[in-house]
């Protein structure tokens, strides 16, 4: 029997048979059933011939959150098992469970997950960059002008960078990141676990290449090396242990700004003391 309250679960972002045993127990044993696209879960849920048997089948998403998310709510307050399912992939990861889950949360409910595939990770895998620090940063804008201001916003974070784009807006994007980062590391992982998979690794400056004319289709997920760590100043340094210091003894203020800026403590602990 499965416990009361909000199950997440992962569903295959492409190959049917990615799909946890358990994730299959969830859907299998719920109460109720939601989805982002509830014909998707449907259909996945035939493939591994689990019947829905007259339980309540519900959509969840951006556009209906309101009115659905009340009826689940109520559910679970009643002593209902609720089972969440994305589209594709990890929920709450581009995926309008987010809300769901702080309504349940929120109303003391319990809230467990099913982990399983994930379009990020799966990337991260096999993308040939560092995968100890990542940032996940989800779809970019669709102009140039706003993509190019989101752009300049990720760029110092020391940590792989992780995007989801569209077939249609890859050539540009890479051309306006080839602008920026032309020499750092990229893969374009496209169709992940799917039939036509396919990944390409170079420079920005050689994936725009190569995408520059290229016809695409699919999802694809967009991944960035970090680019070197920048440099802090004589004068960025001071202008930082300074307003440390107003509220840091001088040990913690220079213990603080080191850290912040990638510097020897030593160094910087000679500078508070000279300020």
């Amino acid at each position: 029997m499965l416990a009361p309250g909000l199950h997440f679960v992962a569903t295959p972002i492409g190959a049917a048979r990615d799909i946890t045993l358990r994730a299959l127990d969830i859907l299998r044993d719920a109460d109720v059933l939601a989805a982002e696209d509830t014909r998707t879960l449907r259909h996945l849920m035939e493939i591994h011939g689990i019947p829905l048997g007259g339980r309540p089948l519900v959509a969840y998403h951006d556009h209906n959150g309101d009115s659905a998310g009340p009826r689940l709510i109520a559910a679970m307050k009643d002593g209902k098992s609720v089972a969440y399912a994305s589209e594709a992939g990890t929920p709450l990861v581009s995926d309008p469970g987010f809300e769901l889950s702080r309504e349940a949360i929120a109303a003391g409910l319990t809230v467990l997950t099913a982990p399983g595939p994930s379009a990020v990770l799966a990337a991260l895998t096999i993308a040939g960059l560092p995968s100890d620090r990542f940032l996940f940063a989800g779809f970019l804008p669709s102009t140039s002008s706003a993509r190019k201001k989101a752009l300049a916003e990720v760029a110092p974070i020391q940590a792989t960078l992780v995007f989801y784009e569209s077939p249609k807006r890859i050539a540009a994007t890479l051309r306006d990141m080839a602008e920026a980062w032309p020499d750092r590391r990229a893969a374009v992982c496209r169709e992940l676990t799917k039939k036509f998979e396919e990944t390409t690794r170079g420079t920005v400056a050689e994936l725009a290449e190569a995408f520059a004319d290229r016809s695409v289709k699919g999802e694809i997920v967009l991944l960035v090396d970090r680019g070197a760590p920048e440099v802090a100043s004589e004068e960025d340094v001071e202008a930082a242990l300074r307003r440390a210091l107003e509220t840091l003894s001088v040990k913690d203020a220079a213990a603080e700004v080191a850290q912040r800026l990638g510097l020897p403590k030593r160094d910087v602990y000679q500078m508070a003391l000279k300020l």
